[in-house]
């Protein structure tokens, strides 16, 4: 199975990226890798997850406080929010609208 960003998912990527390569090149190295590998996990195990909204479901990062919530589309995971976990928890919901 192959997965897409969200545009506005793919936009929080980066900033948190950003955010912590500013505070370190190392520490911004490691986010992107974690949040890839968190990809991976779900990839590799779309249904794994615990649903938190309809077709939502949610998996957290273990080092940042992070979570990836995804839908399960027909043939790919689409990747709705790069949720910083202390963040407005129904922000990305607009989303679901533009699948």
């Amino acid at each position: 199975m192959t997965y897409s960003f969200h545009p506005e998912a793919r936009a929080e990527f980066k900033e948190a990226t950003l955010y912590y390569s500013e505070k370190s090149y190392s520490l911004g190295l490691a986010f992107y890798t974690e949040v890839e590998y968190t990809i991976e996990r779900i990839v590799e195990n779309p249904v794994l997850y615990r649903m938190i909204d309809e077709d939502v479901r949610r998996c957290l990062t273990k080092r940042f406080p992070y979570a990836i919530l995804y839908s399960i589309e027909d043939h790919y995971v689409l990747i709705l929010a790069v949720m910083h976990c202390s963040r407005e928890p129904s922000y990305w919901k607009h989303r679901l609208g533009d699948k």
